[in-house]
């Protein structure tokens, strides 16, 4: 392979996965015909995609439901043979399955589990152990590691049945983790969960990511996932990249206003808002203004000047907006975002 490969965790050269499917109308004439002929079609899941993930990084891998992302995960975590492209991944090619490839990687889906159901979790982590010959100090010592980290306590000694959606998660983390891998692949981890669960595994991620050096490739529709864990995102929709970047860069350039939200501490006559900026909306004591980056300053001065304040924050637009206006300017030209890669 060339040099190129080596130096970094993942690195994804021209990835492709086609398939083959079968397309019919509906009705008995039409199940009838394709018993003679059964027109195929060709779905590009994955399309030339191209990409490289340092050691120790956490990156982002966003996009619409049927975009790509879980089917990339897969092919990069050996569950798929490429169609087409080149891909290394811990310096391995994942689809050869080699077991110190297995080694050094790991999978988590949030709707799936690999805990014995009627089992305490710790049953499904001495599996583990010895499914990846983990000598017995070093699982002793991970475990203690997790087990803190995680905050897991009685719950990994109680049947996993017993557990609520993110104490199993908790522990599907825990299992997954035993073996110190290097690469993590964490798809939709949070999902389902309460706030407070959220932003417990969030802050795991991290601490496991910063202690062990691990690379994390993250794929959420919780956009506080990746604001909290991911300075990077690549964005990836219908099969190709359409971003790949800093966070901050594709906020600034796809929605460069800030958001001024004020609270105040006296009636305001809604006629009055319009002097100060164009309104993003209002309701009760509380007032939202949006200002061109260049007109922030100026905007915000007058508000404090004039206006009776008990509170005001900037703060930029949303993360979901700004990813739904890369996907509605994708549809649009089926090309990359400004500043986005390829």
């Amino acid at each position: 392979m060339p040099a190129a490969f080596s130096a970094a965790s993942i690195e994804v050269r021209e990835l492709r996965k086609h398939y083959q499917v079968h397309r019919r109308s509906a009705g008995l004439w039409a199940a009838l015909r394709s018993v003679a002929r059964r027109p195929r079609e060709t779905v590009r899941a994955v399309d030339g995609i191209s990409f490289s993930i340092a050691p120790g990084e956490r990156v982002g891998f966003l996009g619409p439901n049927g975009a790509g992302k879980t089917t990339t995960l897969k092919l990069l975590a050996g569950l798929l043979y490429p169609s087409s492209g080149r891909l290394r991944v811990a310096g391995f090619e994942p689809f050869r399955r080699e077991a110190e490839f297995l080694r050094k990687i790991t999978l988590v889906m949030g709707q799936k589990q690999q805990l014995l159901w009627d089992l305490p979790p710790l049953e499904t982590f001495e599996l583990n152990r010895a499914l990846y010959e983990i000598p017995r100090r070093q699982y002793d010592e991970t475990l203690g590691e997790l087990t803190e980290l995680l905050d897991l306590g009685r719950i990994a000694r109680s049947p996993t049945r017993q557990l609520s959606l993110g104490e199993r998660m908790k522990c599907e983390l825990c299992a997954a983790l035993l073996h110190r891998p290097e690469v993590l692949f964490l798809d939709e981890p949070t999902i389902g969960l309460d706030v407070s669960m959220q932003l417990s595994l969030r802050r795991f991620v991290r601490a496991y990511n910063e202690r062990f050096g691990a690379t994390v490739l993250l794929t959420s529709h919780y956009m506080d996932d990746v604001l909290a864990l991911c300075p990077r995102v690549v964005v990836i929709d219908r099969g190709t990249i359409r971003y790949d970047g800093d966070l901050g860069s594709l906020v600034r350039t796809l929605r460069p206003e800030k958001l001024v939200s004020v609270r105040f501490s006296a009636p305001v006559p809604p006629a009055e808002f319009g002097r100060f900026g164009k309104l993003q909306n209002a309701e009760g004591d509380r007032a939202v203004f949006l200002f061109p980056q260049d007109a922030l300053q100026a905007g915000v001065a007058r508000i404090l000047a004039e206006l009776p304040l008990a509170d005001l924050s900037i703060e930029d637009p949303p993360l979901e907006e700004v990813m739904r206006e890369l996907f509605a300017a994708s549809a649009r030209d089926e090309g990359p975002a400004p500043g986005g890669a390829p």
